[in-house]
This record gives structure tokens, C-alpha cells and sequence, in this order.
């Protein structure tokens, strides 16, 4: 079945928006630790998704009605992962992703953008390295483990009649490089395809040399730097043989994103201590079954669903939840290399920004995300 697992493995790929829990886009995937490796017991694969969102707004009547246009810009995911199997119990990985982002613009409002947020822009980047090692303990039962770099840049523009005094204000934060950790167990039976993997990851927190303006004036004197813990989460992976050539597939993940506050110091001082960002703790879900058609090819479908949040929509992240539905195939040439790859479509839930007279709504909006992966066996 590692055809069909490999075509799972292409939709899971392309979560970068049904793994939407806040700032998530690659959901810290490390799936590349159980890889089977080829005669010199290696194992390498490389990734690429693309994201395109459709994600717009409407104010309120009583503030003109203006539409915001697309806020989300589209964007782009990458991934590395190389194993390789040391002894018949040891066996170690290098993982490249992008755990976080965020890429939006509103139109300004003399533009025709929204009155109460045109003119707000938020761009977020992240590259992590994984290093893990796994070990094999007999039985079916294994534990992996290893250590996370992960480097992170930010910049915040506000602007538009909701931010009121501090219309036009902006934040650089200059990348910052912090390490933490992973951790987890893994019990398998290959004769019928089962695994179960349970992983966690830790926080980490970083410490931004930071810049603020409001139109580029500066307006609080030099800035502290900014401290901004990303989130611990949980990753739970499963897998197993239901038929001949039929495999059902899934994961859950949660994050612990209330411990996500970006407040710097002037910004802090000018709103008593607010956060840049409004983020919640939150789960997200994916469940899939993949058939092994021919020899050489495999197709998998799967659904993924994120419930919706209790608290404040934040205008740099203005969803609610979400449904997908995604559809992938593998194939595997007579050399080893296998090409794998997803098409995924995503209803994002409605969000509401601002309370009263004063609000913007999103609502009927999706993105769609198709991904591509390499792997080769060696």
C-alpha cells in the first residue's frame, strides 16, 4: 500500500489552508520519519504547494457599504524531508517547512477599499528545520524525538477608520532565529498497514528587534524589543488497511494559539497592553481513503473540517472555520521515483470584524490549494 499511502501524503501536503488554525500552513508534518527508504536506506522527497484564496469583505451600510476586495494574497509552500536508515532500530530525518505565514492587504480606502480597515496589511514568514531521530523498540511500538530551528519575520500595517489614533501605525519585526523540540511514539502492523502517531511539539519563543512608525514617523521612541511565544500543538496521525488495496487515512491537530501575543511596546503603551493579533486555541481534522488502482498509480479522496472559534475575528486572519475536500494521486515509475500530487478546495467560514453600526463581514468565501511532491527511494 505505499502507493496509496504516498497519495494521502500528496493531499495532506496541500493543507497549507484547510490546516488553518490561525497562522498554520504546513502543520508540522514529520511523516517523513516512517518513509520507507530504498537498498542504500535512504529516503528524500521534495514538496510544492500553491494557494490561491479568495477572501473578501463588505462593510457595514451605515459606514458606505465598501467592499474590501481580495485581502488574501496568494502564495506559495515548500518542503524538504531526507531519511535515512542507520541500523534495523535507528533511523534519522531533515525536515523543511514553513510553519507559519500570513499574507494579507486590504485596498486602501481611498481606493475604493474598506473604510473601516483599508490600507491594513500583515505579512508573516517562517522556515523551520526538524531534526529527528527515530528508534524501532520491537513489537510494533517506536518513539521519535528531536530538536526545532525555526526563523520568523513579521510586518503589521494598520490602518483604516477602526484603528482610529493609531491609523497608519506599522511594526517591523526583524527576523528572529529559536529552537525548541519534539517528541512522540508510534505503535504499527505492517500486514495491514497500520500506524498511529501521536507527536508534540513545543513552544518556542522569540525575541523581535523591533521598529515602530505611524506613517513613517516615529512615534514612541525606540522600541523594546518584542517577545512572541509560537504555539505548542499535537499532531495525531493514523492509518490502516480496510480491504485489499484500500487504505483509510486521517489526522488531528490541535494548537495551542492563545499564547500567541504580539504586542510591542509602543503599541502596548498607546492600547494598555493590546496584541496585534487575536488568535485562538483551535483543532483542525482529516479524514481520507486512498485505492490502489494499478500497480504503478493510486488515487486517494479525503475531507477536512475546522470548527468554528468562540471568540474576536481578527482583520489579519478574517475567517471562521472551514470545510475541504481534496483528491490526489500518486504514481510510481519503474526506477522508484514517485510523483505525487492534490488538488484540494476549501469553504472558509463566515467572520464578522468590528461590533454594532460598525463592521465588516466576509462571507462565501474559498480557496482553492494544489500541491506537487517528488520522493525518491535510494
Amino acid at each position: 500500500m505505499k502507493n496509496i499511502m504516498t497519495a494521502g501524503a500528496a493531499l495532506l501536503m496541500t493543507t497549507s489552508m484547510a490546516h488553518a488554525v490561525e497562522l498554520d500552513r504546513s502543520g508540522q508534518d514529520i511523516s517523513v520519519i516512517f518513509a520507507e527508504t530504498g537498498l542504500g536506506g535512504s529516503y528524500a522527497e521534495l514538496s510544492y504547494g500553491s494557494i490561491m484564496p479568495n477572501l473578501s469583505g463588505q462593510d457595514a451600510a451605515g459606514v458606505g457599504g465598501a467592499r474590501t476586495g481580495n485581502v488574501a494574497n496568494d502564495y506559495t509552500t515548500f518542503g524538504i524531508g531526507f531519511k535515512h536508515q542507520y541500523t534495523d532500530q535507528f533511523s534519522a530525518a531533515l525536515i523543511l517547512d514553513q510553519p507559519y505565514g500570513a499574507d494579507i492587504a486590504y485596498d486602501p480606502a481611498g481606493s475604493g477599499g474598506s473604510a473601516l480597515f483599508g490600507g491594513t496589511i500583515a505579512d508573516l514568514e517562517s522556515e523551520a528545520v526538524s531534526a529527528i531521530g527515530r528508534y524501532e523498540m520491537g513489537n510494533g511500538f517506536s518513539v521519535h524525538g528531536g530538536l526545532r530551528m525555526q526563523t520568523i519575520s513579521g510586518d503589521v500595517t494598520l490602518d483604516g477608520a477602526a484603528y482610529r489614533g493609531l491609523a497608519g501605525y506599522n511594526v517591523s519585526l526583524s527576523e528572529d532565529t529559536a529552537y525548541g523540540y519534539l517528541v512522540g511514539g508510534a505503535y504499527e502492523r505492517p500486514d495491514i498497514a497500520l500506524r498511529v502517531a501521536l507527536t508534540y511539539f513545543s513552544e518556542i519563543e522569540h525575541s523581535f528587534e523591533t521598529t515602530e512608525d505611524v506613517r513613517g514617523v516615529p512615534a514612541f521612541g525606540p522600541s523594546a524589543n518584542t517577545d512572541v511565544t509560537t504555539p505548542q500543538a499535537v499532531n495525531l496521525d493514523f492509518q490502516t488497511g480496510v480491504a485489499p488495496g484500500t487504505l483509510v487515512f486521517g489526522s488531528v491537530r490541535w494548537a495551542d494559539y492563545d499564547v500567541v501575543k504580539v504586542s510591542p511596546s509602543g503599541f502596548a503603551g498607546a492600547t494598555s497592553g493590546g496584541s496585534l493579533t487575536n488568535t485562538e486555541t483551535g483543532f483542525s481534522y482529516t479524514l481520507g481513503v486512498g485505492r490502489q488502482v494499478t500497480d504503478n498509480f493510486a488515487a486517494s479522496l479525503s475531507v477536512g473540517y475546522e470548527p468554528e472559534g468562540d471568540g474576536d475575528t481578527s482583520p489579519l486572519a478574517p475567517t471562521n472555520g472551514n470545510y475541504s475536500v481534496s483528491l490526489g494521486g500518486a504514481y510510481t515509475l519503474d526506477n522508484g521515483l514517485e510523483i505525487s500530487g492534490g488538488v484540494r478546495y476549501v469553504k472558509l467560514g463566515d467572520a464578522t470584524l468590528g461590533s454594532g453600526p460598525t463592521t465588516t463581514s466576509f462571507e462565501d468565501n474559498d480557496a482553492v490549494a494544489v500541491g506537487l511532491k517528488i520522493a525518491m527511494s535510494f
